[in-house]
């Protein structure tokens, strides 16, 4: 096998799209921090205990692992920074107020999440800390549109769920209860077959309720179709009045509910969203409440954030257009880097051309060349 060739679902980043993948991070970044977001760092390797402290099998199986040979303990590459996020909060921050935090950097997968995904996704994303009520949800949900639209993405489409829905039902039969992790399978998956055979021994409003939730899928009217088919139980009602609430907040995103929606469910404690642009079929975002999470690092915490992988969002972007630039001779002649560093420092890029070599780039144009006529060097235009 060709030394040159990468694993399956990971391939090198070329200058056009690198480009446009740094830009848009930085965009993003920028973003974040104007409503007061500081930006954390997580290690790319940590020990497996505190990676998987708290989430979910799917995690598990996503995550490579290793021995470290200094330790002899099991070590984890991140597949995701959420939980790392967390640790920083809950272990070395420690602050008594609300904590709002971003992060961007790559993970690294068992297996892509999805169709032509790749298994080393740039992660970034924004968490908040320290406050239950649905103010941090609408702060985060509105983090996530408007970093979409700095993308250029301003018609999006917002699929919400709400984990409190189904663990209010179950919380209110012991024998549903004991079945959580299948019904949670069945419902992800919509698999209605499965549901109803593993429901069929439930008491009959049980079975209904249950049933009921692949089919309550569709626009804001859902929450009004749920509110009348599932039993009126205080967790039920808590969150269809906080998804009625963000839908008002959605601005112009074309908004979804979904019940069965269950993505990260394990984890999650309360509203869940995802979403979607044109011409991809997967999320490109991922967000949600998971106020349990610091638990395993001694210190729970409300908390709740969303995140997305800026590779594929990049991969939906137009070709970047090439920059105009400026080619230059070499040369050690003091006018001439005087010049040069007085360009740069306005902001345009100068090429030099190395002797005996031509100017050969994706990314830049040399529509003007810096000469030397009578004594002084000037720009002139290229045709």
């Amino acid at each position: 096998m060709p030394n040159w060739l990468l694993p399956e679902n990971i391939a090198d980043v070329l200058p056009s799209e690198a480009r446009k993948i740094e830009e848009l991070r930085r965009a993003i970044l920028d973003n974040f921090r104007l409503y007061g977001y500081e930006l954390v760092m997580p290690p790319m390797l940590e020990y497996l205990d505190s990676l998987l402290a708290a989430t979910d099998q799917d995690m598990n199986l996503r995550t490579f692992k290793l021995v470290d040979q200094l330790s002899g303990r099991t070590l984890g590459l991140r597949a995701d920074m959420t939980t790392q996020v967390a640790r920083i909060d809950a272990h070395l921050l420690n602050r008594a107020s609300v904590t709002r935090l971003c992060y961007s950097g790559s993970v690294l997968l068992t297996r892509p999440l999805g169709l032509h995904a790749t298994r080393e996704p740039l992660q970034i994303g924004a968490e908040i800390y320290g406050h239950a009520g649905l103010e941090a949800d609408a702060e985060i949900q509105e983090l996530a549109l408007s970093s979409l639209a700095l993308a250029g993405f301003s018609h999006v489409r917002l699929d919400l769920c709400h984990a409190g829905v189904l663990r209010a039902i179950l919380e209110s039969d012991p024998t549903a209860r004991r079945d959580e992790a299948a019904l949670y399978a069945a419902l992800r998956a919509k698999d209605v077959p499965t549901l109803k055979q593993i429901t069929a021994s439930y008491a009959q409003d049980m079975r209904g309720a249950l049933l009921a939730l692949p089919n309550l899928y569709g626009g804001a009217a859902v929450i009004a179709q749920a509110r009348a088919a599932l039993p009126a139980l205080p967790g039920v009602v808590k969150a269809l009045d906080e998804l009625a609430a963000l839908v008002e907040l959605a601005d112009d995103a074309s908004v979804t509910i979904d019940l069965a929606d269950l993505t990260g469910y394990q984890y999650e404690s309360g509203v869940m969203f995802a979403v979607y642009v044109p011409g991809l079929p997967n999320a490109v975002a991922r967000g949600g409440r998971y106020d349990h999470v610091g638990e395993a690092f001694g210190r729970a915490r409300p908390a709740t954030g969303f995140s997305m992988d800026l590779r594929e969002l990049a991969r939906l972007l137009p070709v970047a257009e090439r920059k105009r630039s400026i080619r230059a001779p070499w040369g050690r002649d003091s006018a001439l880097r005087r010049q040069i560093n007085a360009l740069r420092e306005a902001g345009e890029v100068v090429i030099q051309s190395l002797p005996g070599h031509e100017n050969d780039q994706d990314e830049f144009d040399c529509d003007r060349a810096l000469v030397l006529e009578n004594g002084n060097w000037i720009i002139k235009k290229l045709g």
